[in-house]
Order: structure tokens, then C-alpha cells, then sequence
């Protein structure tokens, strides 16, 4: 039984911001904190003071996680970033909204007393004395101390105070994982109620003290309990009034919804999957309505987390391709006119989303980077439409003149017409580079579109049924939007943006057919009619081979696939190198391009290049960050490992932003997340000399200083399935509509009384029914009886989290 929790965020805009250049404008970006630990930055938007971000995360952490922080930046090319404000959302704050926070925040100051992180080690105790009892306060270490220096550290020393006494611990110089191991002692009067308060400081030499946050202890409490010992959280110093300047910093749109979920054992799940395995199987021969009944009580709002997580359940267990061809046939029952085919917002066309996202992400990078590059690269001028049309000078410096209409079109339809063409070309070229399972399921989509909609009238519905998701849903988009889809890191600029809609336009008129429809839309599209007609035939002739694949076909390139470890991630890093030995030794990272399989994490001098690997999988015990100042970078991550011989190694790989550092992390730990040997504990900075950067420690082998985070990951399109959490979170959304499914039970079976499931079949119809129903009952007794207690009776509601 594990519980296990997920954030869901997405940065929607800012607006109002205050100017940071003397452009009278700024260049905003955001990040993202899980107490205090960057884990997500957005891209920038450029000389705007109401960005546009729309970028969504989810991010997997422990449930012991207390705020999350979004700092909104001026990004600055020849300074350090301007910091504009914040929006700090506590735990409680977002757990107390039944579907997550959704709406505009004002950003806050940034107040240095408030930006407080880490954890001290404390021991309290009460021991007795001669004329009263004494107080005892050892301060053990501290970790994870906020670095309040230029150097990337801290030098902290802790200020432990009582009824007007104060004490000081030593200084430790250029650390934040100290360690004292001193000990202060305070006269314990009776009945005195002032608290103790422990509070940890930056020493600086010429500047006054940072504050790194306090702790704040319950003496009476501590009189009653004697002897206390643990890691105390570090609190921010919220005794000072704040500043009103809400409102002058403009405001933030998020939305955030916390998930908290315990997940039972395995055996819990296994006949909720093996009924719903049963109905995809029987399809629509068999007498159970389950998927459709899914369907039908299924609201608008939830049906895209509910088709994700049927599609991965049922990808798990080979029959993805089963329940697509169920729901297209679902869909084809009720549809009676061609041009609505697939066109609403269904479970079929949910579920198709998420498949393709899943299974074909890695496909669509293949025929799409290449052109996507080219458009970013060349950041041509390009528009059609005469009503947006800006003329510009053309021409030698010194023989300007302004280029006409006319010119500026023919050239954007030149443009386009190139990008179109080699879309299209690759897109030809792709046929065996798609991957089985998607080839499959196209097949059974064409195959069951032209028995429901025969004649030659019908001879493109077929192949517009295919291309409403290959084009529509999955390749414009992209297009559209490159960095949502990871084509592209950052956002594209007002021009670009404008070239890909464009170009996205222009794919959707093929996948369309070129329909007459299609084209009077937009007249003003008419000069990429040559390529668009000569692109659907190109298209036509794709997908007559796309959909060519038999079941021995199929097999044969799923076994060949399954021999090849497919890449969890791969892309270029910088790995650490040491030569020489004492004095003169010497330190450099060297670029290489890596690649992490389930089996190892390999690298190469090229993409092209034969692959050496450099670490078995199996034997990664740890991925951790690196402290900034160990080697000058806050993007260093470290892998330790055993060799061949059982020695621990480690790894320092340099990233060239955090969300790379933190992709790669992430990546890393999912695929180690069952390894035996795993670290509780780490050293985040690097053994130099004769100590550790981070703690000081003199031996090599001592316990590591601070706690690993193998929990913390971003959840991405190419995660390994994960059954159980699959099966929990589709039973949590029936448990949501339980009350609808006994409606219908009390239908089937003749106004049968709510809550009793009959113990034989009954009528056919029922069957599959009246099962699941009990199935239901029987998880939420488990649940009931395990020690996370009973689980939510709403689809959508939050659980509060525990401490």
C-alpha cells in the first residue's frame, strides 16, 4: 500500500506587470517551488506586460510537501533577473478547494525574512536541577539552508533565545548543511509560559545578518513530554506587518489541483481490470454495457482524465487497440451525417487524444522536428491574409524601397508552400517509422468507418475519419503550439507564431480533403491550393499504407520494437572530467550526447555515433542535484552508482537549464524507482580535498548530509504505465458516480432497492452491472480498513493531506 500524491498546474497569464526595462516593458518568465526547490520555469514572453504562457505540469511528490511558490522574473540578457512577485499557495489552501484553485492572484513582494527553506536537528529535554528544572537545547545540524551569499552558500550560526537569554552557536563557514553539535541549557521556571524559540542566521562580516527561519518550541508542551528529538521544519519571521502592495505588482491566472491517492496491492485492483477487460473483449457482441454506461455518466469536465486513465489501464494490459475499435463503433452507432463523425468532444475522441499522445509522441518528433526547427531558424515574414499585410523596406543599404502587397504575398506562399511540401514529403516517408499499435488501431478506425458509411459517395469519410485525429488532433496542434508538445524549448515570437498557424491552417485543409467547405472559409488561402490538392493525394496514398498492416505484420514489428530498448531520454549533457592528481589537478565538463533505456544510461560522441554505456541501470542507487557553488552551476545533477566491483561511483552531468536538470531527474528515477539499494541520504555537494563541499565532513564515506527525493518527478508522455494507480483513480472516479450507476441498476432489475447487489445474475443486461457494483463495494471496504482510511465519496473532490 503506498500513498502517493500529484500536483496538476498550469500557468494560464499575467497581467498588469510593472515595467523592469527602460523599454517600459519587461520579458517575464515563472518559476516554479515546491518548498523552496525549483522544479518547473516556463518559457519567457517577450517586451510584454501581459504574458501568455498556457503551459501545464504535473508533478508527482510526497504528501509531506508544504507550499508551492510561483516567482514571476524579468529575464535580463546582460544582469541578474529582476524578481517582479509572487503567488505562494499553501497545502491547506489548495487541498480546502474541492476541485483545485483556478483563478487570477495578486503577486506579493518577495520579503528576504519569508524566504526561508531547510530543516534543523534538534534535541530538547527537561531534565531536573538544584533549585528548578533546566532546559536543554542541543543543536545537532541543520540542512537544505537557503544560500544567502554570493558564492552559493550560507555561513550559518543558530540564535537560541529564552525568557530574555540569548545563545549563540559557532559560525560555519560556506555551508548549508552545517553541523554544532552544541549544547545551551536555560532555567526552567515553574508555570512560565514563553516559548523557546531557535532561530538560524547568515553571519556576514559587513552587511547585517540574513535570517534562514526559526523555530518556535512548545515549553509546556515539552514539560509533559520530557525528551524531544527530530527534524524541525524552518519557519519565516511573520512578525512583521507586510507591505499592501497587492494589486501594484499585477496578477497571475493558475490553476492547481492536488490529487492524493492510496493505492492498494495489486491482487485489490485485479477484478475491477478483469471485468473491464472482459467487456472490451466481448466488444459489442458481448451483453455488457459497461463502457458505454462510463461513457454516459461521465461529466464534460472529467472526460479527459477518465479516457487517459482507461487508455493506460487497458495499454497495460495489451488491449489499447481493442477499446478504441469499442468506442469507435460506439460512436459510429450514433452518428448518422458524415461531417460530425468524431468531431465532438466524446470519450472516443478523448481517449484517441490521449493514445496518440502516448504511444505516438515520439513519432510525431520524428516527422515534425525537422520542419519545426526550419520555421524557428529561418524566422521569415510570412502572411496571407492582405488585411494583415505589412509592408516593409527591401533592398542594398542605401537603395530601400518599400516592397509591395503583392510581393509580400507571393513570397509568404513560396514559404509556405516549402514548409507544406516537406511536411508532407516526411509524413510519406514515415509509414514504417510509425509504431505497430498506432498503425493497428488507424486500421480498425478505417475499416469500421467505411462498413458504416459504404458507397462511393462516402469514398473520403475514411480517410477524413483518420486524419480528423492524425491532423486536426495531434500534428496541428503541434504545430501550433511546438513547446506544449516538446518540439521546442521556448515559445515562439509574434512572426513565427504567425507562420505556424498559418502552415497549421494549411494541414487542416488537407486533412480535410480539401473540402469546398474548407477552402470558403478562408479565401485568402487560395495560392497554397496547388500544394494542398497535390497534399491530399500524398496523404490519401499514406494512409492506403498506413492501414496496410495485417495481425502478422503487427507482431513482427512489435517483437522487433520490443528487442530495441526504446529511449527513455536522451539529448546532449556535459559530464564531468578530472586530470591529474594533487595541485595540479584540474576539472572540466565535455560535452556528449546521451541516451537513458531501461537497461543502462549510455553516451556518444554524436547522436550518430556507437553508444557506450556508461551506467547499468539496475545498479543507479541515487539522482540528486548538486549544490550551486561546487561547481559554479545550478544546473549539475549526480548520479551515484555502483561499478562492476560493488564500489560507489558517482556521476555530475551538467544540464543547460532546470527544466532539463529536472526532466532528467525525473526520468532517472523512474526508471531506478525499484532498485534495490536505493539511498535514504546523499551529499549534494562534491568530495574535494580532504572534506565534503556541503557538510565538511572528512570522510569520503560518511552518511550523506541531506535526504534524496526519488519521489519528485514531472510526469511525462512516455512514463512507464503504472496498473495499479490506473486502477485506483478510475475506481475513485466510479466511486463518484456510484449513485447514477445504482439508477441504472435499479432500471435494469426492476426497481430493485439501492445498495443491494443481487447475488445471482439476474437479467443479462444487468450482469456486468450488478458485478461492478460489487467490485465497488469491495475496494471501498479495503480501503475502509486500511490505515489511510476510507477514500473520497466525489470524482473530483481533494483529499486533505496528512501529516
Amino acid at each position: 500500500m503506498a500513498k502517493r500524491s500529484s500536483l496538476y498546474i498550469r500557468i494560464v497569464e499575467g497581467k498588469n506587470l510593472p515595467a523592469k526595462d527602460i523599454t517600459g516593458s519587461s520579458d517575464p518568465y515563472c518559476i516554479v517551488k515546491v518548498d523552496n526547490e525549483p522544479i518547473i520555469r516556463t518559457a519567457t514572453v517577450w517586451k510584454t506586460l501581459c504574458p501568455f504562457w498556457g503551459e501545464e505540469y504535473q508533478v508527482h511528490l510526497p504528501p509531506t510537501f508544504h507550499t508551492v511558490a510561483f516567482y514571476v522574473m524579468d529575464e535580463d540578457a546582460l544582469s541578474r533577473d529582476d524578481v517582479i512577485g509572487k503567488v505562494c499557495l499553501t497545502r491547506d489552501t489548495i487541498a480546502s478547494h474541492p476541485k483545485g484553485f483556478s483563478g487570477w492572484a495578486h503577486l506579493t513582494e518577495v520579503d528576504p525574512d519569508e524566504e526561508v527553506q531547510g530543516e534543523i536537528h534538534l534535541r530538547l529535554e527537561v531534565r531536573p536541577g538544584a533549585r528548578a528544572c533546566r532546559l536543554r537545547c542541543s543543536v545537532l545540524e541543520a540542512r537544505d539552508l537557503a544560500p544567502k551569499d554570493r558564492n552559493g552558500a550560507s555561513d550559518p550560526f543558530v540564535r537560541v533565545r529564552y525568557k530574555g537569554r540569548t545563545q549563540e552557536t559557532s559560525i560555519v563557514k560556506k555551508s548549508c548543511y552545517p553541523r554544532w553539535n552544541e549544547t545551551f541549557e536555560f532555567e526552567l521556571q515553574e508555570g512560565a509560559m514563553e516559548a523557546l524559540c531557535v532561530e538560524a542566521w547568515d553571519w556576514d562580516l559587513v552587511s547585517r545578518n540574513d535570517f534562514l527561519g526559526k523555530v518556535v518550541i512548545d515549553v509546556q508542551r515539552l514539560r509533559v513530554a520530557q525528551q524531544e528529538e527530530g527534524w524541525f521544519r524552518l519557519q519565516p519571521d511573520q512578525s512583521k506587518s507586510r507591505r499592501h502592495d497587492e494589486g501594484n505588482l499585477g496578477s497571475l491566472q493558475l490553476e492547481v489541483r492536488l490529487r492524493d491517492e492510496t493505492v492498494l496491492p495489486s491482487s485489490y485492483y485485479q477484478p475491477l481490470v478483469h471485468l473491464l477487460c472482459h467487456e472490451v473483449k466481448l466488444g459489442m457482441q458481448g451483453p455488457g454495457q459497461l463502457i458505454p454506461l462510463i461513457e454516459e455518466t461521465t461529466s464534460t469536465e472529467c472526460r479527459q482524465d477518465v479516457a487517459t486513465n482507461l487508455l493506460k489501464l487497458f495499454l497495460g494490459q495489451g488491449l489499447a487497440k481493442d477499446f478504441l475499435d469499442l468506442l469507435f463503433q460506439l460512436e459510429l452507432s450514433r452518428t448518422s451525417e458524415t461531417n460530425t463523425l468524431f468531431r465532438s468532444n466524446s470519450l472516443a475522441s478523448k481517449s484517441m487524444e490521449s493514445f496518440l499522445k502516448v504511444a505516438g509522441m515520439q513519432y510525431l518528433h520524428g516527422v515534425l522536428g525537422p520542419i519545426i526547427n526550419k520555421v524557428f531558424e529561418e524566422k521569415k515574414y510570412v502572411e496571407l491574409d492582405p488585411s494583415k499585410v505589412e509592408v516593409k523596406d527591401v533592398g542594398c543599404s542605401g537603395l530601400h524601397r518599400p516592397q509591395t502587397e503583392a510581393e509580400v504575398l507571393e513570397q509568404s506562399a513560396q514559404t509556405l508552400r516549402a514548409h507544406l511540401g516537406a511536411l508532407l514529403s516526411a509524413l510519406s516517408r514515415s509509414v514504417r517509422a510509425c509504431p505497430a499499435v498506432v498503425r493497428a488501431t488507424f486500421r480498425q478506425l478505417f475499416r469500421r468507418v467505411r462498413e458504416r458509411f459504404p458507397g462511393a459517395q462516402h469514398e473520403n469519410v475514411p480517410f477524413i475519419a483518420v486524419t480528423s485525429f492524425l491532423c486536426l488532433r495531434f500534428f496541428s496542434p503541434a504545430i501550433m503550439s511546438p513547446k506544449l508538445f516538446h518540439l521546442r524549448e521556448r515559445h515562439a515570437d509574434a512572426r513565427t507564431s504567425r507562420t505556424l498557424l498559418l502552415l497549421a491552417k494549411a494541414v487542416q485543409n488537407v486533412g480535410n480533403m480539401d473540402t469546398p467547405a474548407s477552402r470558403a472559409k478562408e479565401a485568402w488561402m487560395e495560392p497554397l491550393q496547388p500544394t494542398v490538392r497535390q497534399g491530399v493525394a500524398q496523404l490519401k496514398d499514406f494512409i492506403t499504407k498506413l492501414v496496410d498492416i495485417e495481425e502478422k505484420d503487427e507482431l513482427d514489428l512489435q517483437r522487433t520494437l520490443s528487442l530495441q530498448a526504446p529511449p527513455v531520454k536522451e539529448g546532449p549533457l556535459f559530464i564531468h572530467r578530472t586530470k591529474g592528481k594533487g595541485p595540479l589537478m584540474s576539472s572540466s565538463f565535455k560535452k556528449l550526447y546521451f541516451s537513458l533505456t531501461t537497461e543502462a544510461l549510455s553516451f556518444a560522441k554524436t547522436p550518430s555515433s556507437k553508444k557506450s554505456a556508461l551506467i547499468k541501470l539496475a545498479n543507479i542507487r541515487a539522482a540528486e542535484k548538486v549544490e550551486e557553488k561546487s561547481f559554479g552551476s545550478s544546473h549539475v545533477m549526480q548520479v551515484i552508482y555502483t561499478d562492476d566491483a560493488g564500489r560507489p561511483q558517482t556521476a555530475y552531468l551538467q544540464c543547460k537549464c532546470v527544466n532539463e536538470l529536472n526532466q532528467w531527474l525525473s526520468a532517472l528515477r523512474k526508471v531506478s524507482i525499484n532498485n534495490t539499494g536505493l539511498l535514504g541520504s546523499y551529499h549534494p555537494g562534491v568530495f574535494r580535498g580532504d572534506k565534503w563541499s556541503c557538510c565538511h565532513q572528512k570522510e569520503k564515506t560518511s552518511q550523506g548530509c541531506d535526504k534524496t527525493r526519488s519521489r519528485v518527478t514531472l510526469q511525462e508522455w512516455n512514463d512507464p504505465l503504472d496498473h495499479d494507480l490506473e486502477a485506483q483513480l478510475i475506481y475513485r472516479h466510479l466511486l463518484g458516480v456510484e449513485a447514477m450507476l445504482w439508477e441504472r441498476h435499479r432500471e435494469l432489475s426492476g426497481g430493485a432497492e439501492a445498495g443491494t447487489v443481487p447475488t445471482s445474475p439476474g437479467k443479462v443486461p444487468e450482469d456486468s452491472l450488478a458485478r461492478l457494483l460489487r467490485v465497488l463495494q469491495d475496494l471501498c471496504e479495503a480501503h475502509s480498513s486500511s490505515p489511510a482510511g476510507s477514500p473520497p465519496s466525489e470524482p473530483n473532490c481533494l483529499l486533505e493531506l496528512q501529516t
